[in-house]
């Protein structure tokens, strides 16, 4: 449900409720790390590898590919052929200096800027260490029928240090 949220908030640009003035402002967590933050909308193809020039902080994702995960000819015959979820794969290296700490959100939209599904995911142990790629696959759950049927995407990254 998190997701779906994040998807609508990303799509429908929202004003912040107003604040009376008699309300103290919140202060911050002490615990709280800043985050650096990107969200672009980009051109939606099914099932072929997209290539992508989004640098964030020296994270480069250099590519993204939806489609749905198949167990290939050869590997284990028993599940030839059979469908293993819905994804959006996000390839990303790090050309900084520091190891970096991705989290990726992506929703998909049709022609007519409808939802058609969310997915996120990110590094949920250990790092992106400086000069290495790696491939990310963020998972689409429950409502993922009709994005094959996507037009635009959006992306967006939080990234830690």
């Amino acid at each position: 449900m998190q997701p779906l949220i994040l998807a609508a908030l990303l799509a429908l640009p929202q004003a912040p409720p107003p604040v009376p003035a008699s309300a103290p402002a919140a202060a911050p967590e002490a615990s709280a790390q800043p985050l650096s933050f990107y969200s672009g909308s980009f051109p939606f193809i099914w099932d072929r590898t997209l290539p992508m020039t989004v640098n964030l902080d020296g994270l480069k994702v250099t590519s993204i590919f939806f489609n749905r995960r198949k167990v290939e000819p050869g590997f284990f015959n028993i599940f030839k052929g059979a469908e293993f979820g819905t994804r959006a794969q996000v390839e990303v290296t790090n050309t900084g200096k520091y190891p970096k700490v991705p989290g990726f959100a992506v929703a998909v939209l049709d022609k007519d800027g409808n939802l058609l599904g969310v997915a996120s995911g990110g590094t949920k142990l250990g790092t992106v260490k400086p000069g290495d790629t790696e491939t990310f696959d963020l998972n689409f759950t429950q409502v993922k029928e009709r994005l094959s049927k996507g037009d635009r995407f959006l992306l967006a990254i939080e990234l830690r240090d």
